[in-house]
């Protein structure tokens, strides 16, 4: 069996994502991991540290599946790869990604308050690491349009969510090629 921590971390990120963070609790956890509580906690200060350790494992995943998407293309050609990756995600045909449920990072957010501000310092640095991956494939003149590309992008994947996964992907694409268009 894999390492007690990271498979903590595993059951405990499939989860969260699938069934929202506040809806899961430990005992469910330890449950669906086998992992005894005196390892939970041996591993893991409290659910939050856990929370933390989730978001930092979904976010080298997300960035190198981000990264691998665009790689060595530039401009229209990588917004165009980006959507139409971002497009198998919300389709389920992403493997390294798992099954979509919208962003891990916007879910996990939108559940919490300012009390809990490393989580929401955590997901908003991952959403800065995914504007700041968008600026670096586009050309000097295209970055500072990075910014919209990047809300078309969470745009997308919060309607995706809604029904349409395809269409919502696509019409994100069109917006941010008629962005680069103009932009020129």
């Amino acid at each position: 069996m894999q390492d007690k921590k990271q498979h903590l971390i595993d059951t405990a990120l499939r989860l969260f994502y699938h069934h929202g963070i506040h809806a899961v609790g430990i005992n469910h956890i330890l449950s669906e991991s086998g992992v005894a509580k005196k390892t939970l906690y041996h591993h893991f200060a409290s659910k939050e540290a856990l929370i933390l350790a989730t978001l930092a494992q979904r976010h080298r995943c997300f960035m190198a599946w981000l990264r691998h998407q665009v790689q060595d293309k530039r401009g229209q050609q990588g917004v165009s790869a980006l959507f139409t990756a971002l497009g198998c995600w919300f389709s389920g045909k992403e493997e390294a990604l798992g099954p979509f449920r919208g962003c891990f990072f916007i879910n996990t957010h939108g559940e919490f308050d300012a009390s809990h501000s490393d989580i929401l310092s955590a997901c908003r640095a991952h959403k800065k690491e995914v504007e700041t991956a968008i600026a670096a494939m586009l050309s000097s003149a295209e970055q500072p349009l990075a910014p919209a590309i990047a809300m078309l992008m969470e745009g997308a994947i919060v309607k995706a969510t809604l029904g349409q996964p395809q269409a919502a992907a696509e019409h994100a694409l069109q917006s941010a090629l008629i962005l680069l268009d103009r932009g020129q």
